[in-house]
């Protein structure tokens, strides 16, 4: 028994509802005759008869309300959906998943935390996976990636510059060796070196181009920082992040050494609600934690 179209199942419930065909007309806004050609093409299909017809109306038999039972728990469930999706579509709630490096993982945190008090019905996730997450296959809503320029089909890539990165040492370490004032004076020291990694970053370029010595080395963000904090030896951070961790900037950031910033959406979710709110509030956590 196919109880298909939606739509004369759904007229068969307004007439019952209201008793007449001119009744569910009205709050259907069609015409009577589509009223009545819906019922007779439903009952004609299912080969049961709903409704008693009356001088004063339609009275639904037995088996019509037994229909219609369901058929009102089921616009119920439509209209609960049409309402999910609506949220979906325009709401700021359910899933957001950000990746990054990790060294951009106190400012995003930030950022989620603001968005969640903001909007409390969201669940943030932060991922900062050595894998490059794939956001046409809904690994990651947004990212923040730093290198080459993602070439990914269907993603919408912006560049928010470049990320500053400076040279700094623990008190101790300048304490034993001393503080490099020029570039000759780094030919004494050691570094803090980044191994294994799939792109490395451009201060690694550098550091093999100047054939510095390398006295510890990670492919681990947080490895390589507890590195510079035990005095190991020199290390390259985001400018303004090595002081909070206690640690001296020996020398500024170069042009040289910055890597190159991309906010990277995919395509299908980029205009949408939840993520141009993520967006927008990057963009101004990156300019107020780099200025430059």
């Amino acid at each position: 028994m196919a109880l298909e179209p939606w739509d004369e199942v759904r007229t068969a419930l307004h007439v019952a509802r209201a008793g007449t065909v001119s009744g569910a007309a009205a709050s259907l806004g069609v015409h009577h005759a589509t009223v009545i050609r819906h019922i007779d093409a439903l009952e004609d299909r299912i080969a049961v008869k709903l409704f008693q017809r009356h001088a004063k109306g339609y009275t639904p038999t037995e088996a019509g309300r037994a229909l219609f039972d369901v058929a009102s728990e089921t616009e119920q469930r439509f209209e609960q959906l049409a309402a999910r999706l609506q949220d979906v579509q325009e709401g700021i709630s359910g899933p957001l998943v950000v990746t990054t490096i990790p060294e951009l993982g106190p400012v995003l945190l930030s950022v989620l935390a603001d968005m969640l008090q903001h909007y409390p019905a969201l669940s943030p996730c932060l991922r900062m996976d050595a894998r490059v997450l794939r956001l046409e296959y809904g690994e990651a809503h947004v990212a923040l990636r730093a290198g080459r320029e993602p070439q990914e089909p269907d993603n919408v890539v912006q560049s928010l510059g470049k990320l500053p990165i400076a040279l700094y040492a623990a008190p101790a370490y300048l304490d034993r060796h001393g503080t490099p004032m020029r570039d000759a004076d780094l030919a004494a020291h050691g570094f803090i070196g980044i191994s294994e990694a799939a792109e490395r970053p451009p201060f690694a370029g550098w550091l093999k181009a100047g054939r510095a010595r390398i006295a510890f080395a990670s492919n681990d963000y947080a490895t390589r920082l507890a590195a510079i904090r035990q005095g190991l030896g020199l290390g390259f951070l985001p400018q303004g992040q090595g002081e909070c961790d206690g640690l001296i900037r020996v020398m500024a950031s170069r042009v040289d050494w910055a890597s190159p910033l991309w906010l990277v959406t995919h395509v299908d979710l980029h205009r949408s609600p939840k993520v141009q709110a993520c967006v927008k509030r990057i963009r101004t956590a990156m300019t107020r934690e780099f200025p430059s």
